[in-house]
């Protein structure tokens, strides 16, 4: 983590952002509260649920079994 205090962050804004990308910044105000930037990422049209799929030798059947038993018992 890296800590400016405000008049750095007005003389270095550009190279702040950019070292905000790679770790966290926190700026530090004379009055001693502190602010954290946190760069935005951009939304994808991608839903969150779309997720790679995982190769295992275990069959959709033995899947279901296994959740059959574990809700036999709830």
């Amino acid at each position: 983590m890296r800590t400016y205090n405000y008049s750095e962050v007005q003389q270095n804004l550009s190279a702040i952002l950019n070292t905000a990308l790679t770790q966290d910044v926190v700026i530090k105000k004379r009055d001693g509260r502190k602010f954290k930037i946190v760069p935005v990422t951009e939304k994808t049209n991608q839903s969150p649920f779309e997720v790679s799929g995982v190769n295992t030798d275990i069959s959709t059947k033995e899947i279901v079994d296994i959740l059959k038993q574990s809700r036999a018992r709830l």
